[in-house]
């Protein structure tokens, strides 16, 4: 779950749902970003379901007890997200192993300088489980080429950033208020542009270089406005299940 901390509210937005919404972004941009026509869908899909391992996980939200917050990405126990990374995995190739690929690639990232320690048992064999299965799939796929390959990934990595953004950010805040993570813009690189965002407005959200999109691209994300009063009176989790869903619209300038 991402989770933005307002007065009155928690503003939750599933992972699934951030995913869906990377895969709207990414379906605005030029068509030669993907470099192969052929295997643009599947990179499409692997943007779009790259969190669908969080869907068991998001559906019964949880406190973090120690913080009187709701456990988000950032703080969930880590044994548990293995499991799932694990099981998105398996499920997204079963739609598309280069999809698959992709969504591997951006698991065992996240492992990929963890220390060689006894501590770090699960994380280090879930890494290595994951670069077995990576091996496996682009054997299976004929070895497709290493530079698309990149190139999709780098893709998946900076839309999972702009979609972070939005998600993180208070529509139309100022650059000095944004959240920490994206004042000096993404860490991913495409070409060696590093990307930079700032709203423009309230449904308005500029990406420098401008380069991505073809046109002005809108995309819509859903989300949920918890209030806190109601979060302690019930709980979190019936709290969460008794909101309605809430849209923003976003167009990317």
């Amino acid at each position: 779950m991402i989770i933005r901390d307002t007065e009155p509210y928690f503003v939750m937005t599933t992972q699934d749902d951030h995913a869906h919404f990377s895969g709207e972004i990414a379906r605005g941009f030029r068509d030669e970003w993907f470099l192969d026509e052929n295997y643009k869908d599947d990179c499409l899909l692997a943007i779009r379901e790259h969190d669908r391992s969080w869907i068991r996980l998001d559906a019964t939200p949880v406190w973090n007890d120690t913080a009187t917050f709701p456990f988000s990405f950032i703080d969930h126990p880590v044994l548990p997200k293995l499991v799932m990374y694990e099981l998105g995995v398996d499920e997204t190739e079963e739609m598309s192993a280069y999809a698959a690929l992709l969504c591997s690639m951006h698991y065992a990232s996240f492992f990929k300088s963890i220390p060689q320690d006894a501590k770090y048992e699960a994380e280090l064999a879930f890494y290595h489980r994951e670069l077995a299965r990576q091996a496996r799939l682009k054997e299976k796929l004929n070895h497709p080429d290493e530079v698309m390959i990149k190139r999709h990934f780098q893709l998946l990595q900076l839309c999972d950033d702009i979609s972070l953004y939005v998600c993180m950010n208070q529509k139309g805040v100022s650059k000095e208020q944004e959240h920490p993570w994206f004042k000096q813009g993404f860490n991913s690189l495409i070409e060696d542009h590093k990307f930079n965002a700032e709203w423009s407005s309230e449904h308005e959200v500029q990406l420098t270089p401008s380069i991505l999109f073809a046109q002005e691209w809108t995309a819509t994300l859903r989300y949920k406005n918890v209030p806190k009063k109601r979060a302690h009176e019930i709980g979190i989790n019936k709290a969460y299940q008794e909101c309605d869903w809430t849209e923003l619209k976003v167009t990317f300038v």
